[in-house]
């Protein structure tokens, strides 16, 4: 498999990426290797994903982006003797509290409990850092007026060896928040260990349990004491800004008396080593000075939004202010403190898009200093997760329920940050680029388009021609779309700690906003699927931009969107206000298939443990059944109900991931024990929608023809691009036909449907064609209809004019709107419609593509 680094990704640094292979062609014990150039060596490698023949299916590789370069390939390693006798791994020595870890020069021992992470992090004998530990500030509220601050110190309950080979180990934490009295917000740390280097990476989960009502979050860290050697005048803080770098020392060396030679204070500011001797007047006065003049203790850099940051620091005298040093726009979120021992540098990913964020450094005047990442700074307000109102709107504001059904309580958030140690007396701002695009922008390496499309990777989507006009405008219109939410995300200012990564629901073309403040209309969560839409639309085209709101979003929805523990576990938020505002607690929401792709493609460690928390989503709809309110409990056989789409398609999606990655017999039973229930039905995939359902033992009871909240609700939340996966994996020609003719039947009027069902359907809508119609291509290329298939094309044209009012996906310009000069905006643009409308459009090429018209 052929690989190419990613435009616009760092050109160095340890980065994983993933490889798809052929069903068959590579065995399960495989090893892989990387050419590269002239070379060819052994990759530190995990399998992801197998085929249902027990065959590889994807894989997860280690490399140096520094030594591999822009283009590589990976290899199956045919003799596995020849890989294992390769192999000079980093090692781990166990002990009842620790792992004593060795990779190449560099040594730790990370405790398998207690308060510190790790501790004697050593390269080539020098300690680079004493320890590290956690921390996390809740503001309790009596009243408006009336706040505490109480500090809760991290706790790990549980360290483990997750992987360890040749290139890297890597460590996982989990833990809470303790006080001697109480506990508080659990966590989950990945640290990534790479052999020979002194760069760490981390990826920080934290999550939410406290009372919403009176824990207010204020502040959430991780810090390093790190050592700290020599005079004041020869340390040093940087911090990457806007333009270059602020670069202070902790004893300037500027004096008006005594006078300090010029020279001295510019080699100083330039980063060079000072050190004076008894006989030089010059040095003299230099060291008298040192002794007199202010110096400077604690720094820190915070981010207060996504245009504004402030560099502040202070003496280390009690009862002292801050100063401020620097206010500017957007950090780059590096920064380094050193002495005449070395240093650390600190890097946390999208610091300023995720803001509030702040990186510090105390005490470094002492002999150990101590370098902070927060992930919710002290700085800032104390973070509110009430939410809005007290009560639901299902009338007027599209929230599901009238009930009140807010609840922040299970919800995560994952943050990425680095740590690099150097020798000099403070990096060169060269040195210091360079780390931030390491952290900021991860090397990563895809194999193409049209090599994972010939394996139909996650199922079935197109790849882009331009033909024909045709086929050019419907290109063209996925661009328009896609261009317009990547500029939405800045014109709106789509930033912030729990909502980046997530678009807007629908827009106010009289307000020229996003309907913010209106319940269901709000933040989008991942109704009606723009997860599939983008990644789709990033396996297309390969373009770095693409991937990067891609990234976003999965972190985002598979964090702050979803329920990691609690009643609601594995189920999510639908649309609202705050992300977990809505009285609609739903398994699409929550569902594997959204997040599957950024895993498999980059071998994300998180997500491991995110499908694991949702494989049992049906459990929790035993306790929350999604249609609660429509039914009598006392009539109900089963204990809930599932219908068809998008609640058991949402499990197909969760079992179907958990299956092909552990291969669990369990899960695949039950999407079969599903498929075998629907088959027993009068109308197939067709009835329904609603079903009773029994969580024990999976099965669906047939309840009668009625869809609650449309037919279209079984088909455009991800439905479409589970079921038709499936078709890959299962050999079942039955399930196959089924699902053709669901999309034949979809487009039918309402008078053919009920002669063909003989009444059973009643007045059930098959609403929203354009939402169907990838598998309204897949029954036509199914049956080789070319009515059908020409019929696909003008639903989708229609659909544009519906939404838009226009022919096109067309921008307006609005003068002075929306706190713009010029306001870009689409006028009647919805995120469901616009995700579906580019969704269905990509998969629609795929089957349908022959019987597009040449012109439109």
């Amino acid at each position: 498999m052929k690989v190419h680094r990613l435009a616009e990704t760092a050109a160095k640094g340890y980065t994983t990426f993933g490889s798809m292979w052929e069903r068959g062609s590579v065995k399960r014990n495989a090893s892989f290797s990387i050419k590269y150039g002239d070379k060819e060596e052994i990759l530190q490698s995990r399998v992801t994903a197998f085929w249902p023949d027990g065959s590889v299916k994807w894989a997860a590789h280690v490399v140096d982006t520094g030594k591999i370069g822009d283009v590589a390939e990976v290899l199956p390693v045919l003799n596995q003797d020849d890989a294992e006798g390769a192999m000079d791994t980093c090692n781990v020595k166990e002990s009842e509290s620790s792992f004593d870890i060795t990779a190449g020069k560099l040594s730790l021992s990370v405790n398998k409990e207690g308060s510190i992470l790790f501790s004697d992090l050593c390269y080539d004998g020098k300690m680079l850092a004493k320890c590290a530990y956690l921390q996390v500030l809740i503001e309790n509220r009596e009243d408006e007026y009336t706040k505490k601050t109480v500090p809760f110190e991290g706790v790990v309950e549980k360290a483990e060896i997750k992987e360890c080979g040749i290139t890297r180990c890597v460590v996982k934490f989990s833990g809470i928040h303790k006080t001697p009295c109480d506990s508080r917000i659990p966590f989950s740390i990945f640290m990534e260990i790479y052999k020979d280097s002194p760069e760490f990476r981390f990826t920080h989960t934290f999550f939410y349990d406290g009372d919403e009502a009176k824990d207010f979050l204020k502040g959430v860290g991780i810090s390093f004491d790190v050592p700290a050697k020599g005079e004041q005048y020869n340390r040093h803080v940087k911090f990457a800004t806007d333009n270059g770098c602020f670069n202070e020392e902790n004893a300037m060396l500027l004096c008006w008396h005594p006078r300090v030679n010029p020279d001295i204070y510019k080699a100083q500011v330039a980063g060079e080593r000072l050190s004076f001797t008894e006989n030089k007047d010059e040095d003299i006065d230099a060291v008298k000075a040192s002794k007199e003049i202010p110096i400077w203790n604690d720094y820190y850099l915070f981010q207060d939004s996504s245009e504004h940051f402030v560099i502040r620091k202070r003496t280390n005298k009690e009862n002292v202010c801050y100063i401020d040093c620097l206010n500017g726009n957007r950090a780059k979120g590096v920064a380094a403190f050193g002495s005449e021992c070395g240093g650390i540098m600190v890097g946390l990913k999208d610091f300023w898009q995720k803001y509030p964020s702040t990186i510090e450094f105390k005490d470094v005047l002492k002999d150990m200093a101590r370098a902070t990442i927060w992930l919710i700074p002290p700085q800032a307000d104390a973070y509110d997760f009430r939410h809005y109102e007290d009560t639901g709107y299902s009338q007027t504001y599209y929230e599901g329920f009238d009930v009140y059904g807010a609840s922040a309580y299970g919800i995560a958030n994952t943050s990425e940050y680095s740590i690099r140690f150097f020798d000099e007396l403070i990096p060169a701002d060269k040195e210091i680029d360079e780390f931030c695009d390491r952290v900021q922008n991860r090397a990563f390496y895809y194999a193409g388009a049209e090599y994972l499309h010939s394996l139909r990777a996650f199922g079935f989507w197109s790849l882009e021609e331009r033909k024909t006009k045709a086929e050019e405008f419907f290109e063209q219109q996925i661009d328009k779309v896609f261009d317009f939410y990547k500029n939405e995300i800045e014109q709106r200012k789509w930033y912030g700690i729990f909502d980046y990564g997530d678009f807007m629901h629908t827009y106010d073309p009289y307000r020229h906003v996003w309907r913010y403040d209106m319940g269901g209309y709000a933040w989008q969560n991942t109704e009606l699927v723009p997860t599939f839409w983008l990644w789709f639309y990033f396996l297309r085209t390969g373009r770095s931009d693409v991937f990067k709101i891609c990234e976003a979003m999965t972190r985002h929805c598979s964090e702050v969107d979803v329920y990691h523990f609690g009643k609601y576990k594995g189920l999510g938020s639908r649309h609202n206000v705050r992300h977990w505002g809505c009285p609609c607690k739903e398994a699409r929401i929550a569902m594997a298939g959204h997040h599957r792709m950024y895993y498999y493609l980059t071998g994300d460690y998180r997500l491991m443990d995110y499908f694991e928390e949702v494989k049992d989503a049906d459990v929790a709809v035993g306790e929350t059944d999604p249609l609660r309110f429509f039914f009598d409990k006392k009539d109900m056989v089963y204990p809930t109900h599932a219908r068809t789409g998008p609640d058991w398609s949402s499990f197909c999606s969760d079992w179907l991931t958990w299956w092909e990655q552990n291969e669990d017999e369990k899960y695949l039973e039950k999407i079969k024990t599903g498929i075998a229930d629907l088959k027993q039905t009068p109308l197939k995939l067709m009835s329904g929608t609603d079903f009773e359902y029994d969580p024990e033992t999976s099965h669906m009871r047939y309840i009668g023809d009625r869809a609650t909240g449309g037919s279209h609700l079984s088909i455009c939340q991800g439905s479409e691009q589970t079921w038709l996966e499936m078709t890959q994996l299962l050999d079942d020609p039955e399930w196959d036909k089924m699902l053709a003719d669901y999309g034949w039947f979809y487009t039918i009027d309402n008078a053919e449907q009920n002669r063909l069902t003989d009444g059973k359907i009643g007045q059930r809508q098959f609403a929203y064609p354009f939402m169907a119609a990838g598998v309204v291509a897949y029954a036509a290329s199914y049956y080789d209809d070319e009515k059908l298939g020409k019929k696909v094309w003008q639903i989708l044209k229609d659909a544009i004019s519906s939404e838009t009012g226009d022919d096109t996906y067309k921008e307006i310009v609005v003068e002075n709107a929306g706190n713009q000069e010029k306001l870009r905006e689409i006028t009647g643009i919805s995120t469901n419609v616009a995700a579906q409308w580019c969704l269905n459009t990509i998969v629609a090429m795929e089957f349908a593509r022959k019987w597009m018209p040449k012109e439109i």
